[in-house]
């Protein structure tokens, strides 16, 4: 687990690399260093700040119409967002289905729906201002059907569409069918070189821009490469010109970049403003979002988010995607890596020199084969209350406790096929209906736990995603005393550098 202090020497050196980083007193003094100029996006100016699309029902219709109201880029995210009934009250996802596909069918649906429910809202709410998007995980499953069903019923009121979490070759052809501009979510100018040369050079009139997120900083789910140490983070100016230098020899000079991950002052990127090097760039805020009043998160979400502090934020990698992500270390983190240290390899048949040892698992009792020391390992665990054994796709053991093995079994059982591909429950959306290998108990239900905690669930013993500047929350006086900002005063105060 790495957590904000791992960064801490990057962070304090990107801000020292700020060349314009305000003083409390010039804020005060409500002096600018530069001014913050409108861009063109999707063929209207706006400001060049956006609204980062996160995940279940957290960035919804309310969130993105106000920040788009304001003047700036609001995103809804389009993962299995709420609707709601007659009365306003928002219809849980239940799923009815016996088996797997059927429940994926049911997901999808409730997916489509509630993309529309909350592109209406945030029309509605942003009263014909800046500019909308909506946001889609390419892992997501039945990604390309959801936001084809919401765009066939959205027409007119969704001007771009972001999307990450994979290489979404197909994104540029699907923006095209509907004439939306497109924003990839890349991490590197080479991922951006493989999409460009394979699909988006067909339809360079509509890329609206290139979403470049932090792979160490930002909140969620990371583009980190098997190439790159997440314990050594890089600082993104080089890696941003050396996407500007991509997009360049391409012809798109004029594209702007879009920075996400690890914004969260302007006056600390204010070199980046009218720098040829960077060319048009504007600046996603994904965690500061959250933190306002139109934010549909809960109050106890909310008032976690100024208590954290440096070190708080962790980037792992129990997600079920395979991806890095980044969260609030809390009970669920901690269950997670305690799992994964109750563990042992094994092999079903004797190996001299390495597993000669036998242990009898389960309530028959069959053995296996580990070495002297994992057994002595095991017999502890199995003392403490982790009696049952599971197996992970790894020949390894986990040991945990006969309510957490039942709670894991349902869990996977109950697969709904939220992702194109899940290493918890094996679920893949190819033909086979399987990843092929076994289910992976080291892993959790992620549709789960971000529909719980997006609804009040508990904060200790879900999911929750964020930034790892998250923890500036408490160091800002801004929000001192209880303070939750507007969305409106919010984009105002970023505007003026802070």
């Amino acid at each position: 687990m790495l957590g904000s202090d791992t960064y801490a020497p990057y962070i304090a050196g990107a801000t020292r690399r700020g060349l314009g980083f305000l003083s409390l007193s010039s804020y005060i003094e409500g002096t600018v260093l530069k001014a913050l100029n409108p861009i063109v996006i999707a063929g209207q100016e706006v400001l060049p700040i956006v609204e980062g699309g996160k995940g279940v029902a957290v960035s919804n219709g309310l969130s993105s119409g106000s920040w788009a109201a304001a003047g700036g880029i609001g995103t809804f995210s389009g993962v299995n967002a709420d609707s709601y009934d007659s009365a306003g009250n928002v219809i849980p996802q239940i799923y009815r289905g016996r088996t797997r596909l059927e429940r994926h069918e049911e997901l999808v649906k409730y997916a489509i729906e509630g993309g529309i429910t909350q592109a209406r809202i945030a029309h509605e709410t942003r009263g014909n201002q800046g500019r909308l998007h909506i946001n889609i995980l390419w892992e997501m499953g039945g990604a390309e059907r959801v936001l084809e069903g919401v765009m066939d019923k959205c027409k007119g009121i969704i001007q771009g569409v972001t999307c990450g979490a994979g290489m979404p070759y197909k994104l540029a052809e699907i923006a095209a069918h509907y004439r939306i501009h497109y924003y990839p979510i890349i991490s590197s100018g080479r991922a951006f070189r493989a999409l460009w040369k394979r699909a988006y050079h067909k339809f360079a009139d509509l890329l609206g821009g290139v979403v470049y997120e932090d792979p160490w900083l930002a909140g969620g789910h990371n583009g980190l490469s098997n190439s790159e140490d997440p314990r050594k983070p890089e600082d993104p100016y080089p890696r941003v010109v050396a996407l500007r230098q991509v997009m360049n020899e391409a012809g798109l000079n004029n594209t702007p970049i879009i920075m996400a991950g690890g914004v969260w002052w302007l006056s600390e990127w204010e070199h980046w403003l009218d720098n040829p090097e960077i060319g048009p760039v504007a600046f996603q805020f994904g965690t500061r979002p959250l933190l306002t009043k139109e934010s549909p998160i809960s109050s106890a979400w909310k008032t976690r988010l100024v208590d954290l502090q440096p070190g708080d934020v962790n980037l792992q990698r129990f997600s079920p995607t395979g991806f890095y992500s980044s969260a609030v270390r809390n009970a669920f983190l901690e269950n997670l890596e305690h799992r994964s240290e109750r563990q042992i390899p094994f092999t079903p048949e004797p190996v001299v020199g390495a597993h000669e040892t036998a242990l009898n698992i389960g309530a028959r009792k069959r053995e296996v084969y580990v070495n002297a020391a994992d057994k002595f390992r095991a017999q502890s665990w199995m003392d403490h209350g982790f009696t049952e054994n599971l197996k992970t796709p790894d020949s390894t053991l986990i040991f945990v406790t006969p309510a957490e093995a039942e709670e894991i079994r349902t869990d996977q059982i109950a697969c709904m096929g939220c992702l194109s591909a899940c290493a918890f429950s094996n679920w893949s959306q190819n033909e086979e209906g399987s990843t092929g290998r076994k289910a992976d108990p080291r892993s959790f239900c992620i549709q789960k736990t971000l529909q719980n905690i997006a609804h009040d669930g508990s904060i200790d013993s879900e999911l929750m995603f964020a930034g790892h500047n998250a923890y500036r929350f408490s160091q800002d006086p801004w929000y001192k005393n209880g303070f939750v900002p507007s969305v409106k005063q919010l984009v105002e105060r970023i505007t003026t550098g802070w």
